[in-house]
């Protein structure tokens, strides 16, 4: 039997946002797609980051605990990026129009290849405290993502 890799688990239908979107255009398009996140590409098409709800609380937040340092450890493993609702994302009023998805996302790209077995994928989500991999080729270009509900669906599928 072949083990399962991240080919086999990643949706391949990544969405994406460039990097000059406008932060208030970013939490429509997070709303619109029902998303918590996504993979940031810059003018040329080549990822540069990524993005997520939490971003946009840290941006708007007066409240120390949504503004956590992120080197803290447990930053996104404590499930904060659960927090925040649809309602309570849609009533986060930004400020500074000028402020672009650039400004607030994470450069960092945490990614594997699609022949990861799903044990280096769980185990990179698990030390890195990530909600959401991106799979790349051997290009470096996005072939897809997989997320933590990826993970627990193939645990529900296996339990059958």
């Amino acid at each position: 039997m072949r083990p399962i890799t991240a080919a086999d688990l990643m949706s391949p239908d990544v969405l994406t946002v460039r990097d000059d979107l406008p932060v208030a255009d970013l939490a429509a398009f997070l709303m619109r797609h029902d998303i918590t996140g996504a993979p940031v590409t810059g003018a040329e098409g080549r990822l540069v980051g990524v993005v997520s709800v939490v971003d946009i609380a840290d941006l708007v937040s007066d409240d120390a605990e949504i503004a956590a340092d992120r080197s803290e450890p447990d930053f996104l493993y404590r499930g904060r990026e659960a927090t925040l609702s649809e309602d309570e994302l849609e009533e986060l009023e930004i400020d500074d129009e000028d402020l672009t998805v650039a400004d607030i996302m994470t450069p960092e790209i945490h990614s594997v290849s699609p022949g990861a077995p799903v044990s280096e994928v769980a185990m990179k989500m698990l030390r890195e405290h990530l909600h959401r991999l991106l799979v790349l080729d051997a290009d470096d270009r996005c072939v897809g993502i997989v997320t933590t509900s990826d993970l627990l669906g193939l645990l529900v599928d296996e339990g059958r």
